[in-house]
């Protein structure tokens, strides 16, 4: 495996394990922010495979909706995971009075880990 895309995996992985604690902790909004992160940081993991990067969030969401889920690398519901991420993250960080739930912050730990293990299993597949 190419050292940028384990780096981009432990990264990852360290950002989840940050989620879980922030979970643990009470903090929802800090804990989803993580988690999206976690996210973010796996997919471009999957775009160093294909040499690839985007210095804007949207790039790197629409390159991996357009290589890996129109073409059914992975599973439709990774898209949803990726958007649905990304919009509450958004609405932690920048919306006065957002109130995050540990429902939502729980979700979206849970998906994150899901994610993680998915691009983990299909990178390691690769070889």
């Amino acid at each position: 495996m190419d050292n940028l895309i384990k780096y981009r995996l432990d990264s990852a992985e360290e950002k989840l394990e940050s989620a879980k604690l922030l979970l643990d902790a009470g903090k929802y909004r800090d804990s989803i922010g993580r988690s999206y992160y976690s996210i973010f940081t796996v997919v471009r993991a999957v775009l160093a495979n294909d040499k690839v990067d985007f210095s804007k969030h949207a790039g790197v969401i629409a390159y991996f909706q357009k290589e890996y889920i129109k073409t059914g690398k992975f599973d439709v519901k990774y898209s949803r995971y990726l958007q649905t991420a990304f919009q509450i993250r958004n609405s932690c960080d920048y919306d006065d009075f957002f109130i995050a739930s540990k429902q939502d912050a729980k979700e979206q730990y849970s998906r994150a880990a899901e994610f993680y293990t998915e691009v983990n299993n299909y990178l390691s597949n690769l070889k």
